[in-house]
């Protein structure tokens, strides 16, 4: 009898293209990646930080490069994408959020956060699918536990984020003919630079750790290895799901 071969985790050969990847969730993705073998694009709005991100990745001997890119410019990113060669994986880590009760949610903020969180990673997604067809690859969309559960102050981000995991479903649907599958992380809150004022809340934290049910909170750590299993061929057969990153908080 022969045994069965554990699928490989291995990235070598592999192009990916990390947007929002120059800080916090999506730095660490990019990180993972790179480790695994493949040539990692990172892309974000910020010339200064994406330049940063990869230069650091440099000097830790991966293969990376840079690319200043708005997500929310559909023209931008159908343009940067079609310049680039083949992509087998994309990561959207750009996303927005900005809270408050829904009774004193305004147009201005619903747009700003529906723009980048829905709209945004739609046509990145297409514009890197149209590169796949016929290739094969995947695509991990970074949600959030809230794409699966409500929260207060949180009715227009949990919107955006459960519309993401529809359009995630339907688009692994339409593209898995094509081998390119489509999936979502859905991180708890991780510590990053960027929540660093909601823990340093004694009010937010004690919710927060009331809600995990593991003994602490997340760390950008804890979603590189989710990322590196959506991107191989040890996820093979996985698509149109998502993967709850979130120590229990949507357990009960």
């Amino acid at each position: 009898m022969s045994l069965p071969r554990t699928p490989s985790f291995r990235l070598d050969g592999k192009r990916a293209l990390v947007a929002g990847g120059s800080r916090g969730i999506g730095f660490g993705c990019a990180v993972a990646l790179a480790e695994a073998g493949a040539h990692v694009i990172v892309a974000a709005r910020s010339a200064t930080q994406v330049q940063a991100a990869v230069n650091e990745m440099a000097q830790a001997g991966f293969s990376a490069e840079a690319l200043v890119l708005d997500v929310t410019d559909i023209g931008a990113v159908r343009d940067a994408v079609a310049a680039l060669e083949p992509i087998d994986i994309l990561v959207n880590s750009a996303g927005l959020a900005r809270h408050s009760l829904a009774l004193e949610t305004t147009p201005e903020d619903f747009d700003t956060v529906s723009e980048i969180n829905i709209k945004a990673a739609y046509f990145l997604a297409q514009a890197v699918a149209r590169q796949m067809v016929g290739r094969g690859g995947s695509i991990i969309q970074i949600s959030s536990q809230m794409s699966h559960v409500g929260g207060i102050e949180r009715a227009v981000y949990c919107a955006t984020k459960h519309a993401l995991e529809g359009m995630t479903k339907a688009m692994a649907i339409e593209w898995g003919p094509e081998n390119i599958r489509v999936n979502t992380i859905c991180p708890t809150f991780v510590l990053t630079e960027l929540s660093k004022p909601t823990f340093a809340d004694p009010e937010k934290r004690a919710w927060i750790e009331s809600k995990i049910k593991l003994p602490r909170v997340g760390e950008v750590e804890d979603i590189m290895g989710a990322c590196l299993f959506l991107a191989s061929d040890a996820s093979a057969l996985v698509t149109g799901t998502s993967l709850l990153i979130d120590g229990g908080w949507t357990a009960g």
